[in-house]
């Protein structure tokens, strides 16, 4: 196997920064659920934050979420997000919403109007319609709004969009990509993540988002143009799947309301065709690696047991040496650093700096216009256009 020596090329050069932390960023937690306690632990790191205050809309939760990692002397007594954003007397910079996915825009639109930057879960939101808005908000406000798409951080990411700007593949003109779990539909904290009141979106919006997101950020963005879709829910809404039953929870089934796999043939700008499918449970073990392929060589990224946006093992380049079909092993690149924690850095230097945003949502807003797309397709039976509204 040739390895070439080129490729050294394309490696970062990691650099601590020093943080300065004279300056707080006071921040309040919209949400304060499960995934909220991925970002205050990443926030307690961090030597120029200050937690102020938390809403949910769980009577109680929010003082409970903070007593439970302590963190003393913030601010919860309020009945809503509203209220939250109302208090002048916090002062907030920023907030961090990790609500439920059909309570993403709402706040993230109101946290906006209020002046202050966002930091939202993904997915960005359930709807292109929603999405639109809280950019609209984003654009009227001036603030900075950043989607939490962690695998962005990896340098193994890093490297894939490296390899296909450098013109080592040549024209790129199609990709196949997805990812899934053989038995992986999340409930472990109820039924949240299931509802269609609550979730809106299933594997699609959850994982789906970022598989997406790591071959159209390496891309480039190109703007989507068709979509034909597909999704199903089988597993999701069968009262005898195995990890319902081995919980005690049956009655999950009778509650599941979103899609548990779905598929897409999406046609982009430029002629590239996306080959997509993503699952949270299947009688598989991976529906394929991701294939990039372009007029001068193709890259395969190996898939994952349980698809969270990482990367599945070396990659490789498949092109011509001197006329000779050859391969070229892309090591993997071993991160020192926790990927939660760098999303939450970036965005703190980003309000700090008056930088742009780490991920930002007219990035994210074609991703959330393939999931909108994909939804509506398979609801329709036949391929749809994809409109994106101006902004």
């Amino acid at each position: 196997m040739a390895l070439d020596k080129n490729l050294d090329a394309f490696k970062d050069v990691q650099e601590e920064k020093t943080v300065d932390a004279s300056k707080k960023i006071r921040v309040g937690f919209i949400g304060c659920g499960w995934i909220a306690g991925s970002h205050i632990k990443s926030l307690m790191k961090q030597p120029d934050v200050e937690i102020v205050a938390g809403a949910d809309l769980v009577p109680g939760k929010a003082k409970a979420f903070f007593e439970q990692y302590g963190v003393e002397d913030v601010k919860t007594d309020y009945a809503s997000h509203k209220e939250l954003l109302a208090d002048k007397s916090l002062k907030l910079d920023a907030v961090t919403i990790c609500t439920y996915n059909r309570q993403h825009a709402g706040p993230a639109i109101d946290a906006l109007n209020a002046g202050l930057n966002v930091l939202l879960e993904k997915p960005f939101t359930v709807t292109l319609d929603e999405a639109v808005a809280v950019m609209k908000a984003e654009k009227a406000s001036g603030k900075l709004l950043s989607i939490g798409f962690q695998p962005r951080m990896d340098a193994n990411m890093k490297m894939i969009k490296k390899i296909c700007q450098s013109g080592e593949l040549g024209q790129i003109y199609y990709i196949q990509t997805g990812g899934g779990r053989r038995r992986g539909i999340p409930f472990p904290f109820g039924t949240t993540f299931i509802e269609d009141e609550t979730a809106g979106i299933g594997a699609l919006g959850d994982i789906g988002c970022y598989s997406l997101d790591m071959v159209l950020n390496a891309i480039g963005y190109p703007k989507p143009l068709t979509v034909s879709g597909y999704k199903s829910a089988f597993f999701g809404k069968d009262p005898n799947y195995a990890p319902y039953i081995k919980k005690g929870h049956p009655e999950y089934a009778e509650k599941f309301g979103v899609d548990d796999f779905a598929a897409a043939f999406i046609r982009l700008e430029g002629g590239i065709i996306l080959d997509f499918r993503i699952a949270w449970a299947m009688n598989l073990d991976t529906p394929g690696d991701t294939i990039i392929m372009g007029t001068k060589g193709s890259l395969r990224i190996p898939s994952t047991e349980c698809w969270n946006g990482s990367v599945g093992g070396p990659m490789t380049i498949y092109h011509d040496v001197c006329g000779e079909p050859t391969k070229t092993e892309v090591p993997i690149i071993e991160m020192k650093e926790n990927l939660f924690d760098l999303k939450i850095r970036t965005f703190l230097d980003a309000i700090k700096e008056g930088g742009e945003a780490p991920v930002p949502s007219s990035q994210i807003l074609y991703n959330q216009a393939i999931i909108d797309g994909i939804a509506k397709s398979a609801a329709a039976g036949r391929e749809v256009e994809i409109v994106i509204p101006e902004i």
